[in-house]
C-alpha cells in the first residue's frame, strides 16, 4: 500500500531591492491630488451662478387656480400664453456654491458666473434677501395693477410717501420718513409724474409742499437740487399706496423680485378685455414696470431668453434698456421685440397675435 507523500513546497524569496525614492514622491503627489479634488468639490467659492428658470403663464393656472383673478368687475378668461420668465440663482446669502459647480457654470453657454459682491451687499443674510424679494414682488404686483388700470382708463388713487432720504438730500431735515405728499405749489401730487413736473417747473427755486405727518397736516418749503441728469430732485425715495376700485389677486409662490411686472400687467389687461390679446399665440417676456407703465431693465436676460424658448415661446418682450445684452443671446426660433412702455408691449402682442409678422416692430 502506497503511503501519501507529504512534500514541503518552497518558494524562493526574491532578493530585497532598495525602495525607489520616486515611489514615495508619487504616493505623496497622488494623495495631494485627491485632497485638492475634494477641496474643489467641497470648498465654497465667492460667486453667484445664474441659470434659466421655469416660466409661468400669467393668463393660465397654477395648481388649478388662475394665476391672475379679477373680482368685483366684469372679466374674461383669455387663452394663449403670456409667460413671465425666471432665473435660478445659486450662491450668495442662500449658501455658497462650490468651485466645481462654478467651473461647470463657466463652461456652460446658458449660465452666468458673477462675483458675489457685485450681486449682494456685503453682510446680506438669507432672511434679508427673502424679505427683499418678497417686498419687491408685492410692489411689482401693485404697480402692475396700477399700470394695467391706467392703460384701460380705469380710475384709481395713488398716495406717495417718503420711504427714505438720501444722505445730504435737499429735503434733509425738512421731510421725514413716512410723510405723505399731498400738494406741491398748490398742485395735487397724484403720482410721480406730477411731482417731477412741478420740481422741474420750480427750476431750483423753493417748492411749497403740503404733507401729512403723524396724521396732521404740515406745510414745508424745500429747494430742489439739480441732478447730474439735469432734472431737479428732493433727494427722497418714494413709496406708493394704491386704492383700486376692484380686487386683482395674483397667485404665485416661490418667485421673488420685481421683474415680472410687465407680464403681470399684460395678463391683467387680457383678463379685463373681451377676446384674446394673444390670438392664441405663445409669448414670454420680462421687465419691471411702474404705475405710469414705464418698462424697466432687469438682470439675467440671457437666461430668461433660453428659459422662454425652452418653454415653447415664439415671441419675447424685452425691455429696451436690456437690448445690449439680448444681442447674440437669442435662441433659434425666438423673435425678440423691444418695449419701453406697457403701451408698446400691448401693441406688440396685438400685432403678432393677429397673425402679422414682427417686421414693423422694434427689435433688439
Amino acid at each position: 500500500m502506497t503511503q501519501p507523500v507529504h512534500v514541503d513546497t518552497y518558494t524562493p524569496e526574491e532578493p530585497t531591492r532598495p525602495r525607489d525614492p520616486r515611489f514615495r514622491a508619487m504616493t505623496v503627489s497622488g494623495g495631494l491630488a485627491l485632497v485638492l479634488c475634494a477641496a474643489a468639490v467641497l470648498l465654497p467659492s465667492p460667486y453667484v451662478l445664474e441659470s434659466p428658470g421655469p416660466t409661468f403663464n400669467t393668463i393660465g393656472e397654477v395648481d388649478g387656480q388662475p394665476l391672475i383673478q379679477v373680482e368685483g368687475t366684469e372679466s374674461f378668461r383669455p387663452s394663449g400664453q403670456l409667460d413671465l420668465t425666471t432665473v435660478y440663482v445659486s450662491g450668495g446669502p442662500n449658501g455658497r456654491v462650490n468651485i466645481l459647480d462654478t467651473f461647470r457654470a463657466w463652461a456652460s453657454p446658458n449660465q452666468d458666473v458673477l462675483p458675489e459682491q457685485l450681486v449682494y451687499p456685503e453682510g446680506t443674510t438669507s432672511s434679508e434677501l427673502q424679505e427683499q424679494n418678497a417686498l419687491a414682488m408685492t410692489s411689482s404686483q401693485e404697480t402692475a395693477i396700477a399700470a394695467a388700470l391706467a392703460h384701460q382708463d380705469i380710475d384709481f388713487t395713488e398716495e406717495l410717501s417718503v420711504a427714505r432720504l438720501a444722505p445730504g438730500a435737499a429735503a434733509e431735515g425738512i421731510l421725514q420718513e413716512g410723510d405723505i405728499l399731498r400738494t406741491i405749489d398748490g398742485q395735487e401730487v397724484r403720482n410721480i409724474t406730477t411731482l417731477r413736473s412741478a420740481l422741474d417747473d420750480a427750476a431750483g427755486t423753493p417748492a411749497a409742499l403740503s404733507v401729512i405727518r403723524d396724521g396732521a397736516p404740515l406745510e414745508v418749503s424745500v429747494t430742489p437740487r439739480r441732478s447730474a441728469e439735469g432734472d431737479y430732485q428732493l433727494g427722497i425715495m418714494l413709496a406708493s399706496t394704491f386704492d383700486f376700485p376692484f380686487d386683482v389677486t395674483i397667485q404665485l409662490d416661490n418667485v421673488g423680485g420685481p421683474s415680472a411686472g410687465t407680464m403681470f400687467a399684460l395678463g391683467i389687461i387680457d383678463n379685463l378685455t373681451e377676446g384674446d390679446l394673444t390670438g392664441g399665440r405663445h409669448f414670454a417676456g420680462t421687465g419691471t414696470i411702474d404705475s405710469l407703465g414705464v418698462v424697466g431693465p432687469i438682470g439675467g436676460i440671457a437666461q430668461k431668453l433660453v428659459g422662454a424658448r425652452a418653454g415653447g415661446a415664439e415671441f419675447f418682450l424685452a425691455p429696451a434698456a436690456n437690448c445690449g445684452e439680448v444681442a447674440g443671446n437669442i435662441p433659434d426660433g425666438l423673435t425678440v421685440v423691444s418695449v419701453e412702455t406697457l403701451d408698446d408691449a400691448v401693441d406688440a402682442v396685438e400685432v403678432l397675435g393677429s397673425g402679422d409678422g414682427p417686421e414693423g416692430l422694434p427689435a433688439c
